[in-house]
């Protein structure tokens, strides 16, 4: 029996392969199914992504309350939730007020999460085998969510990102078999994950909404 708590690669390309619908929308129920399965790669790794994965069970939980709760409809997918967040004046875009959590605001900090995750993954199935993981997450993490958190943090997150495993190793913790197959599976998933992540980001630009406080 299958472990539900066991990360695994092919669960996670199939959640956001469903987010995606022929319209071009992204469905929240299978974006935030997609995050549960990258939430447990996280906590598989220890200590080292554990300040984002708190915070993405948290983003998680905010999102699925709104998707249950009295306007649920309005929440099916990204695009009704910001048309819907915006006409209604209930998006914080200036300063941290009445709607600090969101759904606009909440699903950003997942965006960008995302996109870190994205190029980490993508360097590390063109990386060489002695590649340096710690070196590889640290650049990604540089190039994306660094400038979004204070100091303390930065320093936790590039010391933490020293305890990461060998490539090797961390291939075996996606629990796809052999290294071959599982730099296959992540040249199929990784554009499906690029993907919702440019609607998203083309979503939030034409509304403003990138920068959210």
């Amino acid at each position: 029996m299958a472990d539900p708590d066991r990360f695994s690669l092919a669960e996670v390309l199939e959640s956001f392969k469903k987010c995606l619908t022929d319209q071009g929308e992204i469905l929240q129920e299978h974006y935030l199914e997609g995050w549960k399965g990258l939430v447990k790669f996280m906590s598989s790794l220890g200590s080292a992504f554990s300040f984002i994965s708190n915070d993405a069970v948290t983003k998680i939980q905010i999102l699925e309350d709104y998707r249950s709760g009295v306007n649920g409809q309005k929440y099916l997918t990204i695009q009704s939730m910001v048309k819907y967040e915006v006409d209604n004046k209930l998006v914080d875009l200036t300063k941290r007020g009445d709607h600090w959590d969101s759904g606009c605001r909440t699903l950003l900090r997942l965006h960008r999460a995302l996109r870190w995750l994205q190029l980490f993954l993508e360097k590390l199935r063109v990386a060489s085998d002695n590649s340096k993981t710690s070196v590889l997450c640290t650049e990604a993490y540089q190039d994306v969510l660094a400038k979004y958190h204070p100091w303390i943090v930065r320093k936790a997150a590039t010391v933490a990102f020293y305890m990461l495993p060998s490539r090797a190793n961390f291939f075996e913790i996606m629990n796809m078999g052999p290294t071959e197959k599982v730099v296959a599976i992540l040249g199929e998933a990784l554009p499906v994950v690029a993907k919702t992540y440019d609607i998203t980001e083309d979503l939030y630009s034409q509304h403003g909404l990138l920068d959210l406080p």
